[in-house]
């Protein structure tokens, strides 16, 4: 049920058998979401965190005038509000973009984790620093990247953050978000978006057919991306590792 989340922790750092146990036993209900359900609705207090088992969320933050940024994208293996542990409540809201299915986690379970755990406590906190450089970096989509670059870099991302669970090969993997949802995680119109699609395929670097996405020159969307995957830190050993293709 957990192994993607197992997954992503263990492309950073060793698991031990009784980590993993207590990790399981930390498991409370295992609810189902329909797409466009709010799962975590901002300010509200939490008693839980949600592991995202299968699907995708996001969190995002709307304007009076309707308009809304998606902040971070959510893949199986993820918690996406572990913070809410120590912040009780969320300053914004987490959806679910796809059907998605999600194991609640008491925070007096988390609570007990961090007090006979240090070495887990460790990688969930890390956990939340990884949430953190992701942002960063789509900050710095938002703030100085082009569209094309925007997209680019978000398609590598996504690429490397879904093979580490198991849902993508090295080229390919299901991308199951609209235009829409796309435009909202890079603040860019539908039009646009629509544009730079075409403009990515045209240049053949990506092609789509349904909804799964093909990179076809890894080396080049990297480039067009000004995309440096070390913000993922998958060294595990404390070290900037290469910066590969």
């Amino acid at each position: 049920m957990i192994e993607r989340h197992l997954a992503k922790l263990r492309a950073r750092a060793t698991v031990s058998a009784e980590e993993e146990a207590a990790i399981r036993s930390s498991l409370g209900e295992i609810r189902e979401f329909a797409a466009d359900e709010v799962v975590v609705p901002a300010l509200k207090v939490q008693d839980h965190s949600t592991m995202l088992l299968d699907g995708f969320m996001c969190r995002f933050k709307d304007l009076r005038n309707g308009k809304r940024q998606i902040t971070e994208l959510h893949v199986a293996g993820d918690f996406a509000d572990l913070h809410s542990f120590t912040l009780k409540y969320l300053d914004h809201d987490v959806i679910a973009l796809t059907p998605c299915r999600a194991a609640l986690v008491p925070h007096a379970n988390l609570r007990r984790i961090t007090e006979q755990f240090p070495h887990l406590t460790r990688l969930y906190w890390f956990s939340t620093n990884l949430d953190a450089a992701i942002h960063r970096e789509w900050e710095l989509s938002l703030g100085q990247r082009t569209a094309r670059a925007r997209l680019a870099a978000l398609f590598s991302e996504l690429q490397i953050r879904l093979q580490i669970v198991g849902l993508a090969s090295d080229t390919s993997f299901d991308l199951p978000l609209t235009q829409t949802d796309i435009a909202e995680c890079m603040g860019l119109t539908n039009v646009h978006v629509n544009r730079t699609l075409r403009n990515l395929k045209e240049d053949r670097l990506v092609e789509f057919e349904g909804r799964r996405l093909t990179i076809l020159n890894k080396a080049e969307l990297w480039r067009a991306g000004d995309f440096d995957p070390r913000y993922l830190y998958l060294d595990g050993n404390g070290t900037a590792p290469s910066l590969g293709p």
